[in-house]
Parts: C-alpha cells; sequence; structure tokens
C-alpha cells in the first residue's frame, strides 16, 4: 500500500507540484519591431532565449539549434494584454452573499478553454481572468499567460503576478442582492455601506490577530477567516482593487472610501463616465480599463462616449481597452484603433492600451507589455500595422513557445468529434462512470 501511494504521491508532483514553466527560444528577423516604450525600430532583430528577450538589433545570429522566424515585411509587437476578461474560468459569479473575498477565479482555471486558443489567434498573450460582478465585493482575480493546452493548470497562472480583487458598483449588486434576496446592499448608498462595515470588519479582525501575536502567541488565537484577512491584505495594500463602474458619482465615492481607508491602488474597469471625472481620477493615481465604444445596453450605461478612452488618456490617466467577451479578445487591436478615429491618439498612446498599460494595471509592466531586454518573450506578429483595419495576426509566442501560427496550425483547434465513432458504452454505469478507469485507479492506489 505504501508503495502504491508513494508512487502516487510521485506522479501528483511530476504533474503539478515540480511542473517546470514551459520556455523557449527564437530569433526573430528583420521586423518592424514596434517595442512601446522605445520607439520603432525597422528591419530588426528580437532574439529570445529560454523565454526572456536576451537582445534587440540587427544582423543578430541565432544561436545553435535556435529557430528562426522571418518577420521582413511584418510588424512585431509585445503581446497584447487584457485586463478584463472571462476566459479560461467556467464559473464568474459566486452570488452567496454581498462580500466574497474568500473564493478565487484562480482555483478552477481550465487550460484547454478553446477561448484561450482564440485570443492567441488575435495577438493576446495575458489576461486578467476576473470574478463577475454579482457582488459589491466579490472574489479574487487570476492573470494568467495563454499558455494553451498545457496539462496543468498551474502552467496558467502567471508567477508572482500582483494579487487582485473584484469589487462592482450599481445596478448588479443591488440587483443581485437586494431586488432578488432582499438582503443588503437594494441601493447605491447600500453599496458603500456594505464595503465601509466589510473594512470596519477587517479592521477589528486584523486588530485581534494583532494583540494576539504581541502577547506573544500565548493563550487561543484568534479565528482565522480567509474573507476578513483577504480584505486585511487590500488595507495593507497587497491586493489591488479593481472594481466594475459605469456612473461617476459612484466612482467618486469609491475613491473616498479608498482615501478614508488609506487604500492606493485601485483600477475602475468600464468606468463609462470616467470622462467627466477624468481630472479627479488622475489625481487619485487611479487605473481606467475601459470599452472602446459599448454602452447604453442598461439605464445606468446609457450616458457615455467613445472618446473616453482619449479623454482619460489626455488627463494622464493610465488608460487600458479590454474586452470582456471570449469573442472580442480576439479584436484588441482593432479596439485600440478607434482612439484615433475617436480621440487622435498617436500610434504609440493607442498601443499602449493593450500593452503596457495593462500591464501596469495588473502589476507586471517590469516583465511584459513591452519588447525590452529581460522581459518575457510575450509577442504577436502582424501582417500589416496592428492598428490597421487590414492588420491579420500572423504568429503569437508566449515565454518564446510559438502559440499560434496562422499558416500552420490546423483549421479546427478543437479535438473533432466523429458523430459516426461507435462509443463502448458498456463500461460505463447508470452516473457515466467509466468502470475499467475506476478500477484502474483503485488498483493505483493500492485498494484492492
Amino acid at each position: 500500500m505504501k508503495r502504491y501511494f508513494l508512487s502516487f504521491l510521485l506522479v501528483l508532483g511530476s504533474l503539478g507540484i515540480y511542473a517546470q514553466i514551459p520556455n523557449g527560444s527564437v530569433l526573430i528577423q528583420n521586423g518592424t519591431v514596434l517595442t512601446i516604450t522605445q520607439g520603432t525600430r525597422k528591419n530588426t532583430d528580437v532574439l529570445i532565449l529560454e523565454g526572456k528577450i536576451a537582445k534587440i538589433g540587427t544582423d543578430l545570429k541565432a544561436p545553435k539549434g535556435v529557430k528562426v522566424i522571418d518577420a521582413e515585411g511584418l510588424f512585431v509587437m509585445p503581446g497584447i494584454i487584457d485586463a478584463h476578461s472571462h476566459i479560461a474560468i467556467d464559473a464568474v459569479n459566486e452570488m452567496t452573499s454581498p462580500v466574497t473575498a474568500e473564493v478565487w477565479t484562480g482555483d478552477a482555471l481550465n487550460p484547454f478553454h478553446i477561448s484561450i486558443y482564440r485570443a492567441l489567434a488575435g495577438g493576446v498573450t495575458i489576461s486578467h481572468a476576473m470574478h463577475g460582478s454579482a457582488n459589491a465585493i466579490g472574489g479574487q482575480n487570476e492573470t494568467i499567460k495563454h499558455r494553451y493546452g498545457v496539462t496543468d493548470p498551474e502552467l496558467l497562472r502567471m508567477k508572482n503576478a500582483t494579487r487582485t480583487i473584484k469589487f462592482a458598483l450599481g445596478e448588479n449588486p443591488t440587483r443581485v442582492h437586494g431586488k432578488y434576496h432582499n438582503v443588503p446592499p437594494k441601493s447605491r448608498m447600500g453599496v458603500e455601506a456594505v464595503i465601509r462595515n466589510a473594512f470596519e470588519e477587517a479592521l477589528a479582525y486584523q486588530k485581534k490577530w494583532k494583540e494576539y501575536k504581541q502577547q506573544g502567541g500565548n493563550g487561543i488565537a484568534p479565528e482565522y477567516n480567509l474573507r476578513l484577512q483577504t480584505l486585511v491584505d487590500i488595507l495593507n495594500g497587497e491586493v489591488m482593487i479593481h472594481c466594475h463602474s459605469y456612473r461617476a458619482d459612484e466612482i467618486l465615492m469609491l475613491m473616498q472610501v479608498c482615501e478614508d481607508y488609506g487604500i492606493k491602488k485601485i483600477c475602475f474597469q468600464h468606468v463609462n463616465e470616467g470622462f467627466k471625472i477624468a481630472p479627479e481620477l488622475a489625481k487619485f493615481g487611479a487605473y481606467a480599463s475601459v470599452f472602446s465604444d459599448w454602452w447604453a445596453y442598461k439605464f445606468e450605461v446609457y450616458y457615455s462616449t467613445a472618446y473616453n478612452a482619449a479623454i482619460l488618456t489626455n488627463n494622464g490617466v493610465t488608460t487600458s481597452i479590454n474586452s470582456d467577451s471570449d469573442e472580442l479578445i480576439r479584436h484588441l487591436y482593432h479596439e485600440a484603433a478607434k482612439t484615433q478615429k475617436y480621440g487622435e491618439l498617436s500610434d504609440e498612446q493607442a498601443l499602449a492600451m493593450i500593452t503596457i498599460n495593462p500591464a501596469k494595471q495588473l502589476g507586471i509592466d517590469q516583465r511584459v507589455g513591452s519588447i525590452e531586454v529581460g522581459k518575457d518573450g510575450d509577442i504577436a506578429i502582424f501582417k500589416n500595422h496592428p492598428l490597421s483595419i487590414y492588420a491579420i495576426p500572423q504568429m503569437t509566442l508566449v515565454d518564446g513557445i510559438l502559440h499560434f501560427d496562422i499558416h500552420n496550425d490546423p483549421d479546427d483547434m478543437r479535438v473533432y468529434v466523429n458523430p459516426e465513432e461507435d462509443i463502448d458504452t458498456a463500461n460505463f454505469d447508470d452516473h457515466g462512470h467509466d468502470h475499467k478507469c475506476l478500477q484502474g485507479l483503485e488498483l493505483f492506489l493500492g485498494e484492492k
């Protein structure tokens, strides 16, 4: 029995605990490199070694065994980053309470979610897998690398990324909890009260633990509470708030709450009326992650403008454009281009909204978001300029590994199911359990 159990642990270790992040080496030659932070460089090479950008220059030589990609006539840019997404997760909202800071989308990642591949086909290498907007204080989010098809969900996580959590203002939490369950919040002022009460509970919890530690850990320790501990981490600046928001008055309200509790890290998501209070957002140091031109899909989103991103940017607010959609995520380069029609932003400003700016909002800008030596080898290669209506993604690399190739990938990356294939149902019981698999597992664990 011990021998079987030890073998089982070794298998688990090989699959998860000791799994290594896959990386590759490649030389991209002769492309027009859009570095984002250091200008545009024509006829330039980018050498990626073991997942990191090692050199940027001309006439670089590929070390022995390193693959070469000819990017002549193509545009090479950093992998696109989506600061608001729900791909790779199946359950989005934990609606059981107005405050669910204890849950975490990273607990249920699906590396085979086809939307990851489709995002790669749009040049997107990183996304922010967010909790939904049903709760005033929702769950923690997960920043993921689009390593599509890895066998271990752990490998989707972007290691050491800044922790983030989802808050929500307005109709969503008031409808879910107040209208349907008759519990707070039922009004916009109720949302503020829920958030303030949660922070007060967290402060009281923190005080109990502080007093216990000051006494040398003697006596009975306070009961551990993951929900309250997460809120304490927010108050201590260890977790950044990403808040679903539309109306200017509510955005101002939450900035006041943050100021009262000493919270400095916040990114407002959607922020459709951000253009009304752009100077106030800039003064606070808040980030804004917006749609390019979505609004009027419900009453509180009626008043908006396609100039929102440009107005925020011109007022000094670090602004990104997100998808909040497993379909629109493939077209974020087109969404960024709209800021040139509505606001006349420069190429650098527009591209920053889908690269370095969302990287800053996720606290990962030292690692990704621009093509610089030492950063991760996350690259998107385009035919035609990525802000052109004629732009077509050609290849997408994550950590130096080619995950999308328009010319060589199969037309259908999903598992093909043959409707005429015979399936042996004799081994399945009424609950859909495969007896052969169950017997094998029992033998493996030494149960028989």
